[in-house]
């Protein structure tokens, strides 16, 4: 079968080739790999960043925000061939530690867990893959490809998640206005939470209009561009998802007192940017406000990201996606074009049967 691999820690050795079919270790369930989405983390891997192969192997299959079709499962696991699934990312630590013990695998404190796609476990970029049922999650077939936005909206469950538990600490925490910074596919989707949520949203992103800006206004959001300095808005919450650390700095300035403030976008090398960190600290004491950062998803917030897809307009959803290649033509979608949101790479349609073996 055909796969997208490369050497970790090699920028550009990235190629289709012929693997052998899916061990059966990785679990016993069957998977016909129909659409795998493109982000950040792969692009980041593809460049030589980081990254590891399975124990004993040179390559790494890419690949970690999946879309499949279930061919063969076992009786009685709670999948049937024909359903839909969508690939859970993490594995626990096989100690495991006190949150993998407890499903919190996204929260695992010895950092031994391994992740499909990214470190130490194959990920789902190949015709063919296998799953333990414990980590497939099922999605309406009305979803279509639009499934493969699942893992990426699990890890706005997850902030989301992370943000009520923080607000349940005041009986009177009654949040009305949401600042999301960054409109890349992360931000559009914690603002589409956070109009589920029927807040009052913002969304600052670069991109002075266009497709972006629309997406936001057919959410009810308003969309800022320009200077974040210049904005006049004073947020109850504030999900920053650009990993730009000049709008780190600004965002605290339009912070409400208690205010919520979780990261999710990732800053990359240092910063030549100084801040007084006496100030933020007097802030953020005197107004009871929190600062938190997140990453990666447990099933919960699979679940709970498969929920907030199925109620949202479709047509809304599919204006994500911005570009569809072959996996013939994958490095098409690794590239990132100006205006881009989600790339995906099509496996397969929807109603082909299971690749033949090449192998």
């Amino acid at each position: 079968m055909l796969a997208i691999t490369l050497k970790p820690g090699i920028a550009n050795s990235a190629q289709v080739t012929e693997v052998p079919p899916p061990d059966i270790a990785d679990g016993p369930v069957l998977v016909r790999t129909l659409a795998l989405g493109v982000c950040g983390t792969d692009r980041d891997i593809l460049g030589g960043l980081y990254g590891s192969a399975p124990s004993g192997a040179e390559k790494l299959i890419l690949g970690h925000e999946s879309l499949g079709a279930v061919v063969e499962a076992p009786s009685g696991c709670g999948f049937a061939p024909g359903d839909r699934i969508v690939g859970i990312v993490r594995r626990p630590d096989p100690l495991p530690c006190p949150a993998c013990a407890v499903g919190e695998w996204d929260m695992c404190s010895t950092e031994l867990y391994t992740e499909r796609g990214i470190k130490g476990r194959h990920g789902y970029g190949a015709e063919l893959f296998r799953i333990e049922p414990t980590f497939a999650v099922r999605i309406p077939d009305a979803l279509g490809h639009l499934g493969v936005l699942v893992e990426p909206a699990s890890i706005v469950a997850k902030a989301w998640d992370h943000i009520g538990r923080i607000g349940a600490r005041s009986r009177s925490c009654r949040p009305r206005t949401l600042l999301v910074t960054g409109a890349g596919p992360i931000g559009l989707l914690a603002a589409l939470f956070g109009a589920q949520r029927q807040l009052d949203l913002h969304v600052f992103d670069r991109t002075p209009g266009g497709l972006k800006r629309d997406l936001v206004h057919a959410l009810g959001g308003t969309y800022h561009s320009g200077s974040l300095t210049d904005l006049e808005v004073s947020a109850d919450i504030i999900i920053e998802c650009t990993g730009a650390v000049p709008v780190m700095v600004e965002m605290v300035a339009h912070s409400a007192a208690n205010a919520i403030m979780c990261l999710l976008g990732l800053p990359h090398g240092a910063s030549e940017r100084t801040y007084d960190v006496a100030a933020l600290g007097r802030t953020m004491v005197l107004r009871n406000q929190v600062l938190v950062g997140t990453v990666n998803a447990n099933r919960s917030h699979y679940e709970a990201a498969v929920a907030a897809l199925a109620k949202a307009p479709r047509d809304w959803l599919a204006r994500l996606i911005t570009r569809r290649v072959p996996l013939s033509q994958w490095q098409d979608a690794v590239e990132h074009r100006f205006g881009d949101i989600k790339n995906l790479v099509i496996f397969a349609g929807d109603r082909e049967g299971p690749p033949a073996s090449r192998s």
